[in-house]
């Protein structure tokens, strides 16, 4: 499965340099600027929805989960205290490392949990719950389906995302440049129709069992948890 280069290179590049410094320091706890915060504060509402998705659901001590596009461990690291055990991988080798230093700092133990650099259309394994969390923003719709399909082939029940979805509102935000504000400072940012998600989702046997919106200012995630059928 190919995608488009160009977009995978950009992505890899950013979050390996300016992306880097910009984000690691807005999923930490040191000084952000008003923008910032409020993004920290929105991202941090996904992955509280998520955790209480998957716990409202049971004990995950065991559960074998995929994060994909783990950034600074965000998500990894809860889930591990939870008693899961994580594959968490991303395009960023920056990001890998410092998830992996934020685990080593915060867990006792960090035998059930595998931090690697990959990208998403190259990701191999077997994985009870594949979660995958504002990473499809940074690639279009035709390449979105495509690893959608990829994450599907390596789901034995459950796949939770998020997304900027399409609305009229963002869609005048992105363009203006507030949905990512300071010049060149991101990748590109892509929207996408929620439809379209949920029908690549059906279409690769899963079923929709909960959706939910994350929306602050500058800070806006339509979350959809597929089960499968």
């Amino acid at each position: 499965m190919k995608i488009n280069t160009d977009d995978k290179t950009i992505v890899k590049n950013y979050f390996n340099a300016i992306g880097f410094d910009r984000w690691q320091n807005i999923y930490g706890n040191g000084k952000v600027n008003k923008v910032q915060e409020d993004i920290r504060f929105g991202h941090q509402q996904t992955i509280d929805t998520v955790l209480k998705w998957l716990k409202s659901d049971g004990d995950l001590s065991g559960l074998v989960i995929c994060d994909a596009g783990c950034g600074v461990g965000s998500l990894s690291i809860p889930l591990v205290k939870e008693g899961a055990i994580v594959s968490a991988s991303d395009i960023s080798e920056k990001m890998v490392t410092e998830a992996r230093k934020r685990a080593n700092d915060i867990l006792e133990n960090t035998d059930t949990i595998n931090f690697y650099v990959q990208d998403l259309e190259t990701l191999k394994g077997n994985f009870h719950t594949t979660i995958c969390l504002d990473v499809l923003i940074h690639y279009p719709s035709d390449n979105a389906a495509k690893m959608i399909n990829h994450l599907a082939s390596l789901t034995n029940s459950r796949i939770i995302l998020s997304f900027a979805p399409k609305t009229f509102y963002l869609t005048v935000l992105k363009k203006i440049g507030e949905f990512f504000p300071g010049p060149s400072k991101t990748t590109r940012a892509y929207q996408h129709n929620k439809d379209m998600i949920i029908q690549t989702l059906k279409q690769n046997g899963f079923k929709i069992q909960r959706t939910g919106m994350t929306s602050t200012k500058f800070y806006y995630s339509q979350i959809i948890e597929a089960i499968k059928e």
